[in-house]
């Protein structure tokens, strides 16, 4: 029998592993818990809807805001809707 050769991971490639597997907590989708918390998801609760808009007005993805994909698709439509209500702009204000 011979025997295997165990390899030594450099440090470059064990970072790349480490940042690969994540360092932060897992996120789990707000909507989910609470049955009350999903009655926020309306085009006209603006204020709240602008939780999920970078600055540049575009909508936040599921892995940052930590959504389920479910809510993440009906809280885009929201927001598309909001748009067309004109309750939340398009784009960022150009001064």
């Amino acid at each position: 029998m011979t025997k295997k050769i165990k390899l030594k991971i450099s440090a470059r490639l064990y970072k790349k592993k480490q940042r690969r597997q994540g360092f932060g907590a897992e996120k789990h989708c707000r909507f989910c818990g609470a049955e009350g918390q999903s009655s926020y998801l309306d085009y006209k609760n603006a204020t709240f809807l602008r939780n999920f808009l970078t600055e540049r007005g575009k909508i936040l993805a599921a892995r940052i805001s930590g959504n389920c994909s479910k809510h993440q698709r009906e809280l885009a439509g929201q927001i598309r809707k909001a748009r067309v209500m004109a309750l939340v702009p398009y784009s960022a204000a150009q001064f």
